[in-house]
Order: C-alpha cells, then structure tokens, then sequence
C-alpha cells in the first residue's frame, strides 16, 4: 500500500473551503499563534463565471466548480430523480448559488432554543449575522457595515416583476424594502451578495484577505478519505492529495465544513453514525450517531408559468443575437442588467392559511421561462413564479454507498412524502393564480403554461407539483444539533460523544430556516468561531 505523506500538526483541521470552511479559516487564523490547515477537495475559484452573477448557469453541472451529485427517485416527485448542485471549488456553494442575502425569521432561531440549543436564539444570532455584514444602506440595530460579507441591492430592472409585485400588494402582501428585519413577510426585490455587479463569494470575502498569513495553510485538490482516532479523541485526518495518500494531525479540532452531504458522508466513512450505514460496507464501527445523515430538510420549489403579452421578458432578449449583444454590452459598460442577475430577482414570503403567525411559502420570481436551469429559454414570452413550502414536513436521508470516498452518497430527500406538503404544495398553486389573476397583470398574461389551467383539484395540484418542481438547492439538517437521540453535535457543536470534533455548517441546522440557507450557514460559522476560540482558552 501506498506510503501516507505526513503534513503533520496543526492546531485546527478544516475540512471544505466553502462559506462556512472560508469564514472560519479567516476567523481561527486571525490570532497567529492558531496553526490553521483549510483543505478543499475542488481547485481555485479562479474562473470567469464564479465572478459574474449569470455564471452559476455555467458553474451547476460543471465538473470544476459542481459536485455533480444527484438525487434519488422519490416518489413525490412522480419517480423523478433532479440533479443536486453542491459547490467543489474555493468558496464552496457561495461560489455557484444564487447570491440571495436571507437571514430567515426571528422564529427559526427562537424555536431552535425552544428545542434545547440555548444560545441561539434570534437576539443571540443576530450580532453574528450583523459581525459579518456590509449593508449598502449602513448599519443599524438591524444591520452591520464594514464587514466582509456584501449586501447591495440589485442592478437591475424589469417591467413584468413590478406589476407582479402590485399584483402581489392587490393581493394583500404588503411591500417590503427588507426581507432581514426577523420577519419576511412582504413583497420586494431580494438584496444579494454582491459587489458593483460581481459575485460575492466566502472565498471572496473571508479567503482572499487571509490568504497570506503565515499561520494558515491552504490545501486545494484534498478529498477528505476518514477521520483517525485514538480511542474517543479524533486526531487527525487520512486524505488524498492528487491521487497521494496523506495524512495530517489536529491538535485542537478537526472542523467539518463539508455541508449537508459532505459532512455526513465524512462521519460515515469514519464509522461515526449508524452501524446499519456504516457495517454494510466493510467499516470498523468507531462511534454510534444514529442520526448522522437523517433528518434531511431541503426547499422544493413549484415552477409555474405564464405566457405573456405586450411586455418584454429574458426570453425575448436572448432568442436574438441583437439582444444578446445588447445584454453583453450592459454588464460590460455598467455591471448591470441581466449578466448582473441572481437566478431569482423579486420575492415575496406570504402565508398559506391566515391563521399562521409568520409566512411559510416563500416565491422567487423571474422575468423568464424554461424547463430547468441550464437548458435553453422557452421561445415564447413568458414569467416563472416559483413558490416554496419554508417548512416542511418531509425528511430524507443521506447515505454511503460504499467506502471509497469519491463515490458519491445516496441523497434521498424523500420530496413532498408527507401529506401535509402535499397539501401546501395545492395551496401554493391556487395562491400563485390569485396573484396573477389581480388586474396589475390582467394586461399581459395570456395563458397558465405550468402546470396548467385545467388541474383543479387538490390531488391533481399535489400530482403536478410533483412533475414541476425543483430543488432550490438548500439542504440541511444531516449531522443536526440538539440533545435527543437523532443528534449529532450538541449546542457548542461539538459531536456527541467525542473530544476533538465539531461541525460547523449548514448540516447542524435542526430545522430548516425560513429562506435561503446560505446567510445562516454563514452566521453558523461566525458563532463556530467565537465558542472554538472561548474553548482553546479554557
């Protein structure tokens, strides 16, 4: 067998160079005395198209900056399987998602407290999302200014979301300039991670500033391989570095980073979880979490659609190639315009029964049509208004499927299986026609493309969403913190059980928060960071 080349010791092992890996690496490295290894499995973020917002057309399927994971048939989704895009590249999924700044509701993080995970409460969180942030508007008792993490507003503008927003307003949702004040409800135009119309990344903002401390050290190319042992303490880490076998030491923490996959993949490759996960495989069972890679949470999103007429959407500019230049030249000569969009623009959170107290759909609406991202526009006018369930009912798993490391996991979110979100998911629907159907719009559509005027009932509804939906890409919740047997890592972070390991992504979520999930991974590290600190002085 091949010889391990020894990297030998630092203080902190963090493995996954995306926005949680990059904002701890910065944090940890901060004080030189911390010895600090990141490793990343994916290269550079040295790529056009994770600088320019439009690329994450060309980072989702791209085996330079993408996972290229995909799901399992599920069920609710009427047997269909969709692609799972998960960043492998510096930066991680903050290099390829959407760039959305969403914190969630105040009741996420309340009722994360109410489980047992004292500490991080909404007033207890909010100073860590505000620690990090650099609002365009300045700071107040809502917001920060001059930290790493860019907030602007977006650099566009189109006709056919303003009139869907007063449709949204003759609706009864009322407007809103700030979707980040603890509770989303309204309609508005989504704020974003962005600068003067370039990406904003992890590794933009919490990487590049860093990089060259003496202290810290960078390894891309690393394909974690198992964590090692002595007895309960986890010491180091076996990897692989261009096909060579190594092996570095943690004198502290070994810091998973690797999100709501890689992360629980990881345990179960180091025998940490299920014995059922775990034995199959050939696995010396190190240490019981049976909840290490259940609980899996993810939104899904209902593509509907509307043909238009008499107004312009992203369909009529790019079937031209006058339109395509004219789109070239604008984010050349002012960073605006559609190369300058996040893959959704205008927003609304609003609620699917009015007895709830705070919204639980979430639309992200787009000025285009076509049936999945990356495949070509529709060649007709048209308008996608995607709504999504904040919280659902539906739990999957993820799972091993053999002990080579670069086999990628079984992902099974097991969409719309409860019969609750199949009854939301109908709800959504007839509340996405109420919308269109108030007189703001009443001069342009002409016709419901998806999923079609004529699927009225609550079974058809639940039935079709399960052919137009989508992921939104926001999985979370595999290795969840808490203190009932299904979790993983305890209020500190630290894993059940053993000395030396933390987890500190979107995987210890222990319910979904009410939006985009990439801000409160964030957030997730920033808290990491100060409690690793604290623990190193103890």
């Amino acid at each position: 067998m091949q010889q391990r080349q020894d990297y030998g010791q630092f203080d902190y092992v963090i493995v996954g160079a995306g926005t949680a890996g990059c904002a701890l690496a910065n944090r940890l490295s901060a004080d030189p005395r911390n010895q600090v290894l990141l490793l990343e499995a994916g290269g550079s973020d040295n790529y056009i198209w994770t600088k320019i917002p439009v690329g994450y057309l060309y980072c989702m399927g791209n085996p330079r900056t993408d996972w290229g994971f995909k799901t399992a048939p599920a069920d609710g989704l009427n047997g269909r399987s969709l692609n799972y895009p998960r960043g492998r590249v510096m930066g991680g999924c903050s290099s390829i998602n959407g760039m959305i700044y969403m914190r969630g509701q105040a009741r996420d993080y309340d009722h994360w407290a109410q489980m047992g995970n004292q500490g991080w409460s909404w007033d207890e969180v909010l100073p860590y999302f505000k620690k990090s942030e650099d609002y365009y508007a300045g700071g107040d008792e809502m917001h920060g200014s001059g930290g790493e993490w860019r907030v602007e507003e977006q650099r566009l503008s189109w006709e056919i979301l303003d009139y869907f927003k007063q449709a949204c307003i003759q609706a009864g949702i009322p407007e809103t300039r700030d979707f980040n004040r603890g509770n989303n409800e309204g309609v508005g135009y989504f704020h974003v991670n962005q600068r003067k119309g370039w990406r904003w990344s992890s590794a933009t903002a919490f990487l590049k500033p860093a990089k060259n401390r003496k202290n810290l050290h960078i390894l891309s190319g690393a394909q974690a391989e198992a964590l090692t042992f002595s007895g309960r303490q986890v010491t180091g880490l076996d990897f692989f570095h261009h096909n060579q076998r190594c092996c570095v030491r943690a004198g502290r923490e070994v810091i998973l980073c690797s999100g709501a996959i890689g992360t629980p993949q990881l345990l179960q490759l180091s025998g940490i979880g299920a014995d059922t996960d775990i034995k199959s495989h050939g696995i010396e069972m190190r240490h019981a979490l049976p909840g290490v890679g259940k609980n899996l949470q993810d939104h899904l999103q209902i593509r509907t659609i509307f043909k238009v007429k008499n107004i312009k959407t992203l369909n009529d500019y790019a079937e031209t190639l006058s339109g395509k230049m004219r789109i070239g030249l604008e984010y050349l000569l002012k960073r605006s315009g559609p190369m300058s969009m996040a893959p959704s623009q205008l927003g609304a959170f609003v609620k699917s029964d009015t007895g709830l107290k705070t919204p639980d759909l979430q639309y992200h609406v787009q000025p285009l049509s076509l049936d999945a991202f990356g495949q070509p526009l529709h060649p007709f006018s048209a308008f996608t208004a995607s709504v999504c369930n904040l919280r659902p009912y539906s739990r999957g798993e993820v799972k091993i499927r053999s002990a080579d490391p670069f086999d990628s996991p079984d992902i099974a979110p097991n969409y719309l299986s409860d019969a609750h979100d199949r009854e939301i998911a109908a709800r959504s629907i007839r509340l996405t026609r109420k919308i269109v159907g108030q007189r703001a719009l009443s001069p342009y559509v002409t016709q419901e493309f998806l999923p079609g005027a004529e699927f009225e009932t609550d079974a058809d509804l639940a039935q079709k969403a399960g052919d137009i939906s989508t992921t939104i890409f926001h999985p979370v919740g595999t290795a969840k913190m808490g203190t009932d047997k299904q979790a993983v890592v305890d209020k500190r972070l630290a894993a059940h059980g053993l000395k030396g390991l933390r987890i500190a992504d979107a995987s210890v979520m222990p319910t979904i928060t009410s939006g985009n999930t990439n801000s409160p991974t964030l957030m997730i590290a920033e808290k990491a960071a100060d409690m690793i600190l604290q623990d190193s002085r103890r």
